[in-house]
């Protein structure tokens, strides 16, 4: 899973601690970590969900203003099968 740096930097600064993805085959695991630029993140959980079903407070911990900046995020992704709500926690340097 690719994530922006400014994305990464929010997550490890505690801004940010949720994420979303729309993909045609998860790269991640609940429970698993992920090794970034700027160390290692915790997958905490995994939700399969419909992009119609995140909430105003989902958008905002995922770094969104709101609901509708989050919706013009999502229509700059490419397409997928799944779309997923992924808990995530910085846990140090890699």
């Amino acid at each position: 899973m690719l994530l922006k740096r400014d994305l990464l930097e929010d997550i490890k600064a505690g801004k940010v601690d949720l994420i979303f993805r729309r993909w045609n085959r998860p790269t991640v695991k609940p429970g698993g970590t992920l090794k970034t630029k700027v160390g290692l993140l915790a997958i905490k959980s995994i939700t399969d969900m419909s992009p119609a079903d995140v909430t105003e407070a989902d958008a905002r911990r995922a770094g969104f203003q709101d609901v509708a900046d989050f919706r013009r995020w999502l229509d700059t992704m490419k397409e997928g099968s799944l779309f997923q709500r992924i808990e995530v926690a910085y846990i140090g340097e890699a």
